[in-house]
């Protein structure tokens, strides 16, 4: 009786903390389930200034001040449908996403002003506070005229913040669209509520073992 319950406690332990061996993965648009938050930037005006915009939670900041505005270019994408983040200057910055809480998922379509192939078109850095999570580098291809495609990340540990930079080496501009967040880890009320669940269960057996 005493293994089982030790073997219950250490499920629940399991269940409310994380492994510290995190690991990040490339994922696809198909790879966000239902209830994914999905930024498309509607509504909003061309020429709205980026830097220190909050939209659905999510508040956009650029390193080099305001040089980001949404407006239609480059036009319609397989990733990008107007209007969306466009580079409005210096295109080197790195754009910066406090996100509305801790995710394991994120992802956006992107575009630079090129075509064909690019390795590492775009970069995705992923923190926790100012805990380093894991970052990954996408390459770009005709999508279908200019240089583009889907970014995804898939973490193992929790973020809060993304930071995302474009491969400026052969293009003047970038834009980007359609951001998706997602979090796989229950929220901390639905841990409390498996927790009295596993505790319950244990009285349980307890008493029949006992019994």
């Amino acid at each position: 009786m005493k293994r089982l319950v030790l073997g219950i406690g250490l499920l629940l332990a399991l269940l409310v903390t994380t492994s510290a061996l995190a690991s990040v993965t490339k994922i696809g648009p198909n790879d966000f389930p239902p209830g994914t938050l999905v930024i498309g930037f509607d509504g909003l005006d061309d020429g709205t200034d980026v830097n220190g915009l909050v939209v659905s939670g999510v508040q956009f900041n650029y390193s080099l001040g305001d040089q980001v505005i949404i407006d239609g270019g480059p036009g319609i994408t397989n990733n990008i449908n107007p209007p969306n983040v466009v580079s409005n200057g210096d295109p080197t910055g790195m754009m910066k996403l406090s996100l509305p809480g801790p995710e394991t998922r994120f992802g956006y379509g992107y575009a630079i002003a090129t075509t064909g192939f690019v390795a590492d078109a775009t970069t995705i850095a992923l923190y926790n506070g100012n805990v380093f999570v894991g970052s990954l580098s996408y390459d770009g291809d005709s999508d279908p005229d200019y240089t583009g495609g889907f970014a995804g990340i898939q973490s193992t540990l929790p973020f809060d913040t993304a930071y995302i930079s474009f491969n400026t080496d052969t293009a003047g501009a970038w834009a980007f669209d359609n951001v998706m967040i997602y979090n796989d880890v229950p929220e901390p009320g639905t841990l409390l509520l498996m927790g009295s669940g596993v505790v319950g269960l244990a009285g349980v057996l307890r008493r029949r073992f006992s019994a």
